[in-house]
């Protein structure tokens, strides 16, 4: 049994303490706050309650596996899992709306050829087919196993498969996203539609690789899903339930100040009172600028190894204590699109990042009586991706979020009708609330790894150049989303028990 030291209690360091513990190590977790979760936080007030970060989750089968492999109770006796339906609403700038089901192709084409026109659906349902396949040839190495050591083959390859162009007899295959819903999609809609999956990430499509795909047939292949009762703070609640349950210790307000090493290994944590915890391995759960600084500015990474990825882009959040029940029938997530998407993309990642004037806004009404006092009151919230807080930026400080939010509001409108008359206060979530959350310095939002892009997209390997010491968490592989969290927690386990031959689940 050896003694395993854990920095942060972010969800996806909570999924390899579990695993950890199971497999009969003394495991130990330091969070610098006081409480769990990382970026899945809540906001509670005058008997309203807010999810702050990811309020859907894609893909539960991650924290199925978890919870099958660490103990007795399934995930679904451990919280009330509900499919979304239907999956989304659009709003899009020309005024057309679509909801499309949860995990239904056909159901998706039917409404998009009802909303959009003759030939829209089948358009994306021929996408979705190669989005499968683009699937099928990236989710092992890009999620099921530990990042190979000849990664540049991931980097320079773009697995997004050639199209064949009618008039020109040959096939041509698209290099990013955008070229994807231009060229494939041909419908501004249908490409807003595309883009935005990208966007939530923080991703600009414009240069996202064309396999970006997978993260719309993620959603459409699998769903998504919503736990009632409190919201997706409740998935944290309940592995941090389970990793109690297989006796792993938890110490809050202990911040890691550094990483000892002995011998060019691993050997335990300095903590902010000086205090020093002898370990056997170290698993890392913050960011890699972070973890260099904890160990005395030595980079993470060797010469050769996965670029660091580029970040940029954060949240802003708007919480809403609205007067008036949540009508029924209403849609748990609205996406309204932004009235020039060029113009918005151009203000997120060009030269001088800032706010867009009217930005894509994605609305959540979730229907959970455990989020309001009574049912005569609804709980919404707003988010749109910002930059992340860089001296580039010029963004955003306490002064201009208020504005910010109002933007946000005002496009909230096109989704909640008579949204201000109801409006009884809201908060607003900066990227500076983001950073203290995660404690990643800018408030950056990691993405999920991607193939092709010369390796950008992809993240630090989970073990590292020290021997003992791994990574874990959102910005090391396979990169950031709740599902990926899952997933480095599990490729972390097995390399601590299995060793480096560890290949990932079979």
């Amino acid at each position: 049994m050896a003694r395993i030291a854990v920095i942060g209690a972010g969800t996806g360091a909570m999924a390899a303490a579990a695993r950890l513990a199971v497999a009969g190590h003394r495991v130990v977790v330091y969070e610098r706050t006081g409480t769990y979760g990382g970026a899945l936080g809540r906001f509670e007030r005058d008997g309203f309650s807010f999810d702050t970060g990811p309020g859907l989750l894609p893909l539960p089968a991650v924290w199925r596996d978890l919870f099958v492999k660490t103990g007795k109770e399934p995930l679904e006796a451990c919280v009330d899992l509900v499919q979304v339906d239907p999956s989304s609403r659009h709003v899009f700038a020309d005024g057309t709306e679509v909801s499309l089901p949860n995990a239904s192709r056909a159901g998706v084409v039917a409404a998009l050829d009802a909303a959009l026109g003759a030939g829209a659906g089948q358009r994306w349902g021929d996408f979705l087919v190669r989005a499968r396949e683009t699937w099928d040839r990236t989710r092992r190495p890009l999620l099921e196993e530990p990042l190979w050591p000849n990664w540049r083959v991931l980097a320079e390859r773009e697995p997004y498969p050639a199209v064949p162009h009618r008039r020109l007899l040959r096939t041509r295959r698209a290099g990013t996203l955008a070229e994807v819903g231009a060229r494939e999609l041909r419908d501004p809609r249908l490409a807003a539609l595309l883009e935005s999956h990208a966007l939530a990430y923080g991703l600009d499509p414009r240069t996202a690789p064309a396999n970006a795909a997978v993260l719309p047939y993620m959603e459409y292949a699998f769903g998504v899903w919503y736990v009632r009762g409190g919201g997706l703070r409740e998935l944290a609640r309940a592995v941090y339930e389970r990793c109690l349950a297989r006796r792993v210790e938890f110490r809050f307000g202990a911040e890691v100040t550094g990483i000892v090493e002995e011998d060019g290994r691993a050997a335990g944590v300095e903590l902010a009172d000086g205090a020093v915890e002898e370990a056997e391995f170290v698993v890392s759960g913050v960011a890699p600028g972070v973890l260099d600084r904890l160990r005395g500015g030595s980079p993470v990474r060797g010469e050769g190894e996965v670029p660091p990825q580029r970040g940029g882009a954060s949240r802003l959040t708007v919480l809403l204590a609205l007067r008036g029940a949540r009508p029924r029938g209403t849609a748990h997530r609205t996406v309204v699109h932004a009235a020039d998407r060029e113009t918005e993309l151009d203000r997120l990642f060009g030269a001088a990042p800032g706010m867009p004037a009217r930005p894509t806004v994605t609305v959540l009404r979730p229907d959970d009586p455990a989020l309001v006092p009574d049912a005569d009151h609804e709980a919404v919230v707003l988010s749109a991706v910002v930059p992340a807080l860089t001296s580039a930026s010029g963004q955003p400080t306490d002064g201009v979020s208020a504005p910010w939010a109002g933007q946000l509001i005002d496009v909230a409108e096109r989704a909640v009708p008579g949204l201000r008359d109801r409006l009884l206060w809201h908060e607003v979530r900066t990227p500076a609330e983001v950073a203290a959350d995660t404690g990643v310095p800018d408030g950056a939002i990691p993405a999920p790894a991607l193939a092709g892009a010369d390796g950008l997209l992809l993240h630090a390997a989970n073990s590292t150049r020290t021997e003992g010491l791994f990574t874990v968490g959102g910005w090391s592989h396979p990169g950031g989303g709740l599902p990926h969290a899952g997933m480095s927690g599990a490729l972390v386990a097995g390399l601590v028990v299995e060793g480096p031959e560890f290949r990932g689940s079979q």
